[in-house]
């Protein structure tokens, strides 16, 4: 009989995908076939599945660490935030809606149906499923129609384990509490609880672990050291993708745009010992000994134009490129290098039309149509086939086209600026491609040596034995059912 087992945290962003993830290695590694599953997610970072969708990048990753390719069953439902109120709705892969904040409570009531159908599945066809809740259960105030934890854990009669992170600070007081605010019979699901995130001897923690079973009665599971490799792993938060300790060498600045989406992109090179990746936050200006800045893609292209410039980007760029300096843009930021983005529709909010930089002879019109495939392409400037992934709205025209980046089945794709050093492109993903990779990096005199696909599969082994040297790995699993 197939057992499940849900993971939820005491807050957002303690470390429930990772721990997911390298749970998911570890019963594999048992000879398990298990499969991840997370109820909603929020986020603007997607990948494209085999079964035509999209789902959200950690679920990406944890299926990578089963050993299953992605697939839409795995994250149901998907908010994609458009603007500061409001988010596109995915549900099994493909976009029902776009709501605001305050009206999606009473969409939720009809998402409960196509979770539990997609859990159903799942379970049908593994030994295990490992549940990532949202956010915390101790946001009682979304109890209410609650798909993404309790509200999950108690329609499907799933076992819950509670994570703490210990290295926000007041982790007792995190998971006491949790217990305090939330129903009896949510409580009731709780099997025990796991501290993350730990810095130095988990032993000095022992007297802080005794009392949060004293207080809730919960077994622990254990103290999880920080796993310092964490960086190597795909991130689902921009903030997380960085280069440490590396201060030369090629110096690739990303802007990090107010709806930055898909920046998978510069997970691979983050990676490269030839160089180094900023993602850059608002109010910072573009450094001056920048490379290439790359504009990365965007849930609304004409709202992160106008970001942009409001942190005066888009004068930096034109400095950047008169020092000489290369420009890549990816989905969006191809598209906000055009003379112009319009959006007579009002596709991704108010109809209306944005002037964009200029650095292309391009223009796009948005439309409601939205490409989303798995793609092979050969980048024009080195001949290299490489894989990629597409996931954009708009289409673009203009002569800057003449000069593809690449090319998709003999059609052409991209622009090229017509000194070659500013390029744009649909193609997310690309870089995962080491071949590919190390060509382009090769044109900007840095030596590729990153074997990023087998970094990454390294990296989950390992994560696997971290949490198996800290975690009673074997008793939390039997807490599955």
């Amino acid at each position: 009989m197939t057992r499940a087992l849900m993971l939820q945290g005491t807050g957002s962003n303690v470390g429930k995908s990772m721990l997911v993830a390298g749970l998911c290695r570890a019963a594999r590694r048992r000879g398990l076939l298990v499969a991840p599953f997370k109820p909603q997610n929020m986020s603007n970072n997607a990948a494209v599945t085999a079964d035509g969708g999209e789902i959200g990048r950690a679920q990406a990753l944890q299926a990578l660490a089963s050993g299953l390719p992605p697939h839409t069953d795995m994250n149901p439902v998907l908010l994609k935030p458009e603007t500061e109120v409001g988010s596109q709705v995915v549900v099994q892969g493909q976009r029902i809606a776009t709501v605001k904040a305050r009206d999606y409570a009473a969409l939720k009531p009809a998402l409960m149906a196509p979770v539990l159908e997609s859990f159903a599945r799942l379970k049908s066809a593994h030994d295990l499923v490992l549940v990532e809740g949202a956010g915390s259960p101790a946001e009682v105030n979304l109890r209410p129609g609650d798909v993404a934890n309790m509200g999950f854990a108690r329609a499907s009669d799933t076992p819950v384990v509670l994570v703490g992170d210990i290295d926000r600070g007041g982790v007792i007081a995190q998971v006491v509490g949790t217990q305090e605010v939330i129903d009896p019979k949510d409580a009731a699901l709780i099997r025990g609880f796991v501290i993350n995130r730990f810095r130095g001897d988990p032993r000095l923690f022992d007297d802080g672990y005794a009392l949060i079973t004293d207080h809730t009665g919960w077994p622990g599971f254990g103290v999880v050291s920080w796993f310092a490799d964490a960086w190597k792993l795909p991130a689902e938060d921009a903030l997380d993708i960085r280069t440490p300790g590396r201060a030369e060498g090629l110096h690739i600045v990303c802007l990090k745009l107010s709806r930055i989406a898909n920046f998978d992109d510069m997970d691979p090179l983050a990676q490269e010992p030839g160089g180094r990746v900023t993602m850059l936050e608002a109010g910072r200006a573009i450094p001056g000994d920048a490379d290439v800045v790359v504009l990365p893609g965007s849930k609304s292209t004409r709202g992160d134009l106008a970001y942009l410039r409001a942190q005066g980007w888009d004068i930096d760029i034109r400095a950047h490129v008169r020092r000489g300096g290369h420009v890549l843009g990816i989905c969006g930021g191809y598209q906000m290098l055009g003379h112009v983005v319009e959006d007579p529709d009002g596709v991704e909010g108010h109809p209306g039309s944005e002037q964009g930089l200029g650095l292309l002879a391009v223009s796009t019109v948005m439309t409601g149509d939205k490409r989303l495939t798995e793609t092979e392409a050969v980048h024009v400037a080195t001949g290299i086939a490489m894989r990629g992934y597409e996931m954009h709205k708009g289409v673009t025209t203009g002569p800057d086209r003449a000069r593809p980046f690449a090319r998709i089945g003999g059609v052409d794709e991209g622009a090229v600026s017509a000194d070659g050093r500013i390029e744009a492109s649909y193609l997310h993903g690309m870089f995962r491609d080491d071949t590919f990779r190390h060509a382009w990096l090769a044109r900007l005199g840095v030596t590729g040596q990153t074997a990023y696909a087998a970094d990454v599969e390294q990296t989950l082994d390992a994560l696997a034995e971290h949490l198996e040297a800290h975690l009673d790995v074997d008793a939390l699993l039997a807490c599955a059912r």
